[in-house]
């Protein structure tokens, strides 16, 4: 009756919404489905790690994964305020501007 999978999917898409929007100069391309989302780090950026470090410096924990890829997994109750919290974060590190 929480209609997780609904709003995984919701919040999935303003999510990976959010983040294409970013334009970041880091940023290849990102990917995934539901909440369980891949920025891809462009190769001339070099690899993920110091990225996912650097979000966590800011109070959000991202797994490198494959090298170039961003892995962001953030709980299926997730609110629009708390996204938009950790999206002002990644646009910070990425160096990337929110619309």
């Amino acid at each position: 009756n929480e209609r997780l999978c609904e709003k995984s999917q919701e919040m999935g898409e303003y999510f990976m919404g959010k983040l294409r929007q970013m334009n970041s100069p880091h940023v290849d391309h990102v990917r995934g489905k539901g909440l369980l989302i891949g920025v891809v780090v462009k190769d001339a950026s070099g690899p993920a790690r110091p990225f996912c470090e650097r979000l966590m410096e800011e109070g959000i924990l991202a797994k490198e994964t494959h090298h170039q890829v961003i892995r962001f997994a953030p709980p299926l109750i997730i609110t629009s305020e708390e996204a938009d919290w950790a999206l002002q974060r990644i646009a910070k590190v990425l160096g990337g501007k929110l619309s």
